[in-house]
């Protein structure tokens, strides 16, 4: 999972949302999140505003990771000049499941309820992917800090746990995490992948 506009912008929290991201596209597969690692690109370090990033996304990503439990085992990072106010935050999970449990983002069987399960919805991160997915980047990118998505690691361990119960019990036919287009691209998603439809009382 990338981050790398959201970072630039509020590090802690950008990176620390990119670890959430792809520990949600692991768990909702059906797989335990077991470790982190975090391949990172920045400017150089005697740049204040490269190191502030630097130091912002590093916390992020391992502040996130141990609190939910899942440590940052490895990674890379390198410091150069191409990276100065484009810094590149990867973030990438390994999960263990058994063979048989592989879940997929597909919605079948007419007259299943779908559910939604995750935190409250808040007032950060409004239009997080639109403004900054193709942003530039100035003295004014300030303006941008509330568009980046605060992070809940302990709500998300419970969601883990909860996810991964469920499916031991047989009870989820398929399952999709929500990205920047919420509920609508992961009903749609699940519906057509499904080749069902689906309909929403919200």
């Amino acid at each position: 999972e990338s981050h790398n506009h959201p970072s630039y912008i509020e590090p802690y929290q950008g990176a620390a949302t990119g670890a959430g991201g792809i520990l949600r596209d692991i768990f909702t597969m059906g797989a335990r999140p077991i470790a982190l690692m975090d391949p990172l690109r920045f400017g150089p370090l005697d740049d204040a505003r490269s190191r502030w990033v630097a130091e912002g996304v590093v916390s992020g990503i391992s502040g996130y990771g141990n609190s939910v439990g899942v440590p940052t085992v490895g990674g890379e990072t390198v410091f150069d000049p191409t990276y100065q106010g484009n810094p590149l935050v990867n973030v990438l999970c390994l999960g263990v499941l058994p063979q048989d449990r592989l879940v997929l983002a597909k919605a079948t069987g007419a007259g299943n309820l779908a559910v939604l399960l995750g935190s409250s919805t808040g007032r950060d991160g409004i239009g997080g992917v639109s403004v900054l997915a193709s942003a530039g980047f100035d003295e004014g990118s300030e303006d941008k800090r509330p568009a980046v998505q605060v992070g809940d690691p302990f709500e998300e361990k419970r969601l883990i746990e909860a996810c991964l119960a469920l499916l031991d019990a047989g009870l989820v036919v398929g399952i999709q995490d929500l990205g920047g287009a919420g509920l609508t691209c992961a009903a749609s998603e699940t519906a057509a992948n499904g080749k069902m439809g689906m309909d929403f009382d919200v």
